[in-house]
């Protein structure tokens, strides 16, 4: 045991040192001079030179990068050219957004997933293993970002079931005290009803938008993985004895199948945080994803206008 959480340990040390390695070495590799983007348009020769030397651009490529990690080992993640702030200050204030939607989406696939794979394992290849298969490879075959621009125009703009996608909160809600960040839970704990519900409205389309996407994943986990344990032996002796096919089914079957839908979650709620970026930007939630994309678009439209690239 001791020696597979070293392996792992150090193979997640490789996986850090290759993005770091990459992510440095891509920036250099843009056509545009950083300098010449924060010296402005119109910047003399002087100023660029002189925000060069501001910048550590004047330094060799390997100094460069020596700075950069220990920069990284200390938490300096620098400041935000969007916002002003330090990105650290801005992933804390919006972490716990991305965190309350990822969650409750995941929460929600779970809900409609797991009973879906075990009644599909149940009556495997019948007409509603057939059609829960359907429905899962349906939600997970349209690109996120499309599934929520429909909701919202249907549940939006046609029925007008939805609040408009404002964020967290609506225009005249207010959020409640800061205990966890999540506006859910704090909502409960300081007693608010009305910013509790008004959160729940604003989270539900996002949510869907991001559950949608993960129910094929863990119902065809799920099915698979009791498919397996039905046929197993010590499934027909519970059978055999008589046990109730409610505690054959739920107790034993499903408690053994429980191990690689658990592995399934843990990887599925690795691909909501990466998903939920473009679902952020749709609803205007204001998370770690929206940030990203508020401050990667518009310096990629300068640099591109800066080195006149098409």
């Amino acid at each position: 045991m001791a020696r597979l959480i070293a392996r792992r340990f150090v193979g997640a040390l490789a996986v850090v040192a290759s993005v770091i390695v990459v992510t440095f070495f891509l920036t250099r590799a843009l056509p545009a001079d950083p300098a010449v983007y924060f010296a402005g348009i119109g910047g003399t020769k002087e100023a660029i030179a002189a925000m060069r030397v501001k910048l550590g651009l004047d330094r060799g490529l390997l100094t460069q990068f020596f700075v950069y990690v220990r920069a990284l080992a200390e938490g300096d993640l620098g400041h935000s050219l969007t916002t002003g702030h330090p990105v650290l200050d801005d992933l804390a204030r919006r972490l716990p957004a991305s965190m309350e939607l990822t969650i409750t989406a995941l929460a929600l696939a779970a809900i409609v997933g797991l009973p879906a794979g075990i009644a599909a394992a149940i009556r495997p290849n019948s007409w509603l293993d057939h059609l829960i298969r359907l429905v899962a490879t349906f939600g997970v075959a349209i690109p996120t970002f499309f599934m929520g621009l429909m909701l919202l125009h249907v549940f939006y703009f046609v029925l007008g079931w939805a609040p408009p996608p404002l964020g967290r909160l609506g225009s005249f809600a207010v959020p409640p005290p800061h205990v966890t960040g999540f506006y859910l839970i704090d909502s409960l704990l300081s007693g608010d009803l009305s910013t509790f519900f008004a959160a729940i409205a604003q989270l539900a389309l996002p949510a869907l938008t991001l559950a949608l996407f993960a129910v094929a994943p863990l119902a065809r986990a799920t099915r698979a993985a009791m498919i397996e344990v039905l046929g197993s032996d010590f499934v027909r002796t519970a059978r055999a004895i008589p046990l109730s096919r409610a505690k054959t089914l739920f107790i034993y079957a499903l408690g053994n199948a429980m191990l690689p839908v658990l592995t399934t979650i843990g990887m599925v709620f690795s691909f909501l945080l990466g998903a939920n970026v473009l679902v952020e930007k749709v609803f205007g939630w204001p998370g770690v994803g929206s940030y990203a994309i508020d401050a990667l678009i518009p310096q990629i439209t300068r640099r591109c206008r800066v080195s006149s690239c098409s």
